[in-house]
């Protein structure tokens, strides 16, 4: 087993400052390292357009350009550099796992993924230019792969496929611009239908007004729909044709939590569900890009949220509402464990010529 830890990461402030904030404690990290290296051995399949990317961020209104230019700043790189690591548009995305199960207050959602793309990284911000003030797990930095705002919008993607990839955002800058931008379940949906979408996700939404109905919207380059659902694994219900031809995994998830729908459980029944080993949910498949790294829980009424590193883990809770009242967190670290041997991004030096 493999002892790991995410670092809790707050600040109250601009983007641009909590950009150079970020690239300060960047900058000789394992993370930016093993990124470094990453490139030696991995061709990126996209282009970058700073202009062009400016251009959208401005456009929808979004002031996450200047966190890319303190970014850029602190780390005294050129912004092509800071938009192919954080920029979170036109990157390819790998595949991945993820479930995600939906009860009357809360959301709860297991994030499989590869140890080798991981952050490490909870952070809570409260912009003091422009945005709401967010709670989540970052992806890329810059983005977030779940979280909650302020005004209790909770959400979660599933990864569906890599097939014929645009030009657009990728998930985890998607789950970032909806957070900071959207109130509520409606103004999530208008912005995912608005946006580019570089890849096939489903993003669940959840809020303080929902009382158990959540709403998952279905996108991909080629379109979107929106359906209701209280949970949801790696394929679509609507847009059929872009899902990939083998989904047993992804079916098999489904109905586990489904058979679970109507027994009114409790926030911790359900993270337990999702989290425990022995369960049908959490996985270990961390070298198929598919291993459950975090189980995160959010409570839109209440603004509570929890996470948990591995499996079988009490979860570290934190009071949202509180911490917007002024009040920091005392909690620096989460600590878990894994099994597996795989290096992690932040943690420790990844070779990426090997799994």
């Amino acid at each position: 087993m493999k002892q790991i830890y995410t670092n809790v990461i707050q600040f109250r402030g601009s983007h641009y400052d909590f950009g150079y904030m970020q690239g300060q404690h960047l900058k000789d990290s394992f993370l930016v390292q093993n990124r470094n290296r990453q490139w030696k051995v991995r061709i990126p399949r996209f282009q970058i357009d700073v202009e062009e990317t400016k251009a959208i961020f401005k456009q929808l209104g979004s002031s996450v350009w200047g966190e890319m230019e303190g970014l850029r700043d602190a780390l005294e790189w050129p912004m092509e550099r800071v938009l192919l690591e954080f920029g979170g548009y036109r990157l390819k995305v790998q595949r991945s796992g993820c479930s995600i199960f939906v009860g009357k207050d809360y959301m709860i959602r297991n994030y499989d993924y590869h140890p080798k793309t991981y952050d490490g990284r909870y952070v809570v911000y409260q912009p003091t230019d422009h945005g709401y003030a967010t709670i989540g797990v970052s992806q890329r930095v810059s983005g977030r792969c779940d979280g909650m705002n302020e005004k209790g919008l909770a959400l979660g993607y599933t990864f569906i496929n890599r097939k014929r990839p645009g030009d657009g955002f990728v998930c985890h800058m998607v789950g970032r611009l909806a957070l900071e931008l959207c109130a509520n379940i409606s103004e999530a949906v208008q912005l995912l239908r608005e946006l580019p979408h570089r890849g096939s996700f489903s993003y669940v939404l959840f809020d303080a007004k929902s009382d158990g109905a959540a709403v998952i919207v279905e996108t991909s380059p080629r379109g979107v729909e929106v359906r209701e659902g209280n949970t949801c694994t790696n394929h679509f219900e609507m847009m059929k044709k872009e899902n990939r031809h083998f989904l047993d995994d992804s079916n098999k998830r489904l109905n586990a939590m489904n058979n679970k729908q109507n027994h009114d459980l409790s926030g911790l029944e359900a993270f337990r569900m999702l989290n425990d080993s022995n369960q049908d949910l959490f996985s270990n498949q961390y070298r198929n890009w598919a291993g459950t790294i975090h189980t995160s829980a959010y409570f839109p009424k209440s603004l509570a949220s929890w996470l948990a590193l591995g499996g079988d883990q009490k979860p570290t809770e934190f009071d949202f509402a509180e911490w917007l009242a002024g009040t920091g967190f005392s909690t620096e670290q989460i600590e878990g464990e894994v099994d597996t041997d795989i290096p992690f991004l932040h943690m420790e030096k990844a070779d990426w010529f090997k799994n």
